[in-house]
């Protein structure tokens, strides 16, 4: 979007500081970036220069306006990882220790451009699969890319090498470009996604399960993006056909540190139950969570999820995990972020 639409609804009066972190990283990006001819150069005055507003979509349903009530904010299909350079249907997990692709689509204009080419960085980064992950601090670049982005939709596709294990990451991709600037970012990924067109967000994970094998086990965490004290839920749902019609079985394992905050916090929740040490079975996934878990601030801690099933099944299910609790804007119970784990139940190799 170009400065000189500075009146228009989209600039919020919302004035939430970065942080010296956040002004460190962005001198970084602006000396890192590849050397870009300014959309001002070839369109004179800047005063009459063409309106810019390149965006991604959060949601199907999204247009690019700032901001908005969609959700889940973090399952944008606007970012794809795939394990050829050749984009493939469906995004799938990367594989660890070898080069991996993103594929990501930036869509020009957006409601509050006009038909124009402009050029820009697009930046991607990688976190553990959760929620509560502050910006910048919890997030690690894995690349960027100088693109020029004309009317339409453009694809970008950027390396990804040696991918560490486990394999399993939330990824943001962020839009920088002097003429299509953030309204704000500050340190709630949610909010600054909900109120940037220019940022997306992507957490979901495929679960490839044998009826009766092994179990297949991912990481989540829950953050506290906060400079107090924070409580927040883990909660669970389901989209599709239930897991447990293939005999689906979910554990958390909460480790120690979090376990013992769930006792302090009266072992509140719904649909779970105790099955062993550090662990809670998910017992009524379709609505569960575990409640009252006390974070300190700025902590962010991890836990596991193991799923087994019992019986194959063709149809899809998705289980969505996500935290909930206050955020920056003073909501008591935001969506923080989550996770939507794909799940498919193939037969035993006879």
């Amino acid at each position: 979007m170009s400065t000189t639409l500075a009146g228009r609804a989209r600039r919020s009066t919302l004035a939430l500081l970065t942080g010296a972190a956040l002004a460190t990283l962005l001198s970084v990006t602006a000396a890192g970036a590849a050397p870009l001819a300014g959309p001002a150069d070839s369109r004179g005055d800047v005063g009459t220069a063409a309106a810019v507003d390149v965006y991604m979509r959060d949601t199907a349903a999204d247009v690019g306006l700032e901001p908005h009530a969609l959700n889940p904010l973090w399952q944008s299909a606007d970012i794809k990882v795939c394990h050829t350079a050749v984009e493939c249907s469906t995004s799938q997990n990367p594989i660890v220790g070898q080069r991996n692709y993103i594929f990501i689509k930036l869509r020009n204009p957006g409601p509050y451009g006009d038909s124009v080419m402009e050029e820009g960085t697009i930046w991607v980064y990688r976190t553990t699969p959760g929620g509560g992950a502050a910006w910048p601090g919890a997030w690690t670049q894995i690349g960027a890319m100088a693109v020029p982005v004309y009317p339409g939709v453009t694809s970008v596709t950027i390396p990804w090498d040696n991918v560490p294990g486990p394999g399993h990451f939330c990824l943001l991709a962020r839009w920088v470009s002097p003429n299509d600037p953030m309204t704000f970012e500050g340190p709630d990924i949610g909010v600054n996604t909900r109120h940037n067109n220019n940022i997306a967000w992507r957490n979901v994970d495929s679960v490839a399960l044998i009826a009766g094998g092994l179990a297949q086990t991912r990481p989540f965490a829950i953050g506290n993006t906060l400079t107090r004290p924070a409580r927040s839920s883990v909660v669970f749902g389901q989209t599709g056909a239930p897991f447990q019609a293939a005999g689906g079985r979910l554990v958390a394992d909460l480790g120690p540190t979090l376990f013992e905050r769930w006792v302090r916090g009266g072992k509140a929740g719904k649909g779970v139950r105790e099955v062993g040490r550090n662990q809670v079975e998910i017992v009524d996934i379709g609505q569960a969570s575990l409640d009252n878990l006390e974070l300190a601030p700025g902590e962010r801690l991890a836990f596991s999820l193991s799923f087994t099933a019992a019986v194959p099944t063709r149809e899809q299910t998705a289980v969505n995990v996500t935290q909930i609790g206050p955020d920056t804007t003073g909501a008591a119970r935001a969506d923080l972020g989550g996770v939507r784990y794909d799940i498919t139940v193939g037969q035993r190799a006879r």
